[in-house]
């Protein structure tokens, strides 16, 4: 049976509709190059490769024209390895951008006690998370959200099912022919659960604070970036945007679809692509502080005209590559931050 006929069949068992849009490799990019998503070993590329398609046919890997500013006095290290990070603080929100190298990784503990871990970066950085969530004496987690389906958010996800008792997963209806999305399928599968539906409008029950998805707002196609569930979280007065690797077409649609989007912490989308975090959507959101969560990689990310845009908004912006892992705790009111680095 073909790859992409198996990957919709695993799919529509796990998920609670079935009509999915299948990943293909999709429009370029701002910087005129794209990623590979399908079929990436016939065209000799990596999963997830960037790369340009030549006039003549042929393909060159190199990253966009934008690139990441050199690092200030701290070099950004390609190390896979855990920081050493403090528990939680015991009656407040603690949220964790976990260096995960080039991926994405956050958990959250509430001042409630529930565990909530949104992505778990690349296949080689599940152990690692499994390893952050064990020193914050993580025994059970009651949500787990894959944004979308793209191996450096998704690629760990099988190996904390595996290690711990979840009890709710949700994610976008949008399937992916890869071994790492089929992997996740089967590992939610095993743990007898099923996936419910991150879409825009959608509240997530966590007691003690509100959760609401802001995006998917639409269906996007082949665009895997855009269908990035994209959660808004408050706990008090204090507010919280986790957006994936959600574009400007995404971006755009939730702006328009007039939901409560302020937030004094952003996730910045898309580790800091050009194609994410619009200038209309950084007024929008209007934070006070911004993380990127990023690692040793060829894209360019951050790129310079993002870095350059969160400076002139005047908002404080730290880089897992640079700064670790970074914790924001917040008593409903405050927002204080911890850096490892």
């Amino acid at each position: 049976m073909p790859r992409i006929i198996l990957s919709v069949l695993m799919l529509s068992i796990i998920m609670l509709s079935t009509n999915v849009s299948m990943a293909h490799p999709g429009r370029t990019d701002a910087n005129g190059g794209h990623t590979c998503r399908t079929n990436c070993a016939e065209w000799g590329l990596k999963d997830g490769e960037y790369h340009y398609h030549n006039s003549d046919g042929s393909i060159t890997t190199k990253p966009p024209t934008d690139p990441a500013p050199a690092p200030s006095n701290n070099e950004a290290s390609d190390e896979l390895k855990a920081d050493a990070i403090k528990t939680p603080a015991k009656g407040k929100l603690s949220v964790y951008f976990l260096n995960v190298g080039q991926g994405d990784a956050t958990y959250i503990k509430t001042a409630g006690g529930d565990d909530i871990l949104i992505d778990a970066g690349k296949n080689e950085a599940g152990d690692i998370v499994v390893s952050y969530l064990k020193q914050l004496g993580v025994d059970d987690i009651e949500i787990m959200i894959a944004t979308h389906p793209d191996s450096d958010h998704i690629g760990g996800l099988d190996t904390v099912l595996g290690s711990f008792k979840v009890k709710a997963v949700y994610a976008p209806k949008v399937s992916h022919t890869t071994d790492t999305f089929k992997d996740f399928l089967l590992a939610v599968k095993k743990e007898g659960l099923t996936i419910k539906e991150a879409k825009a409008g959608l509240a997530v029950p966590i007691k003690g604070v509100t959760a609401k998805f802001l995006g998917p707002v639409k269906t996007y196609g082949d665009d895997l970036n855009d269908w990035s569930a994209v959660l808004h979280f408050t706990y008090g007065t204090t507010r919280f945007l986790f957006t994936g690797d959600a574009e400007k077409k995404s971006e755009d649609d939730i702006i328009a679809s007039k939901r409560a989007l302020k937030a004094d912490v952003l996730k910045i989308g898309h580790h800091g692509s050009v194609s994410s975090t619009s200038a209309a959507f950084l007024k929008a959101v209007s934070p006070k502080y911004a993380i990127i969560s990023v690692g040793k990689n060829s894209y360019g990310h951050p790129a310079a005209t993002i870095i350059n845009r969160l400076k002139t908004a005047k908002v404080t912006t730290f880089r897992t590559d640079l700064n670790g892992t970074v914790t924001v705790i917040s008593d409903g009111k405050k927002i204080q931050f911890m850096k490892v680095k």
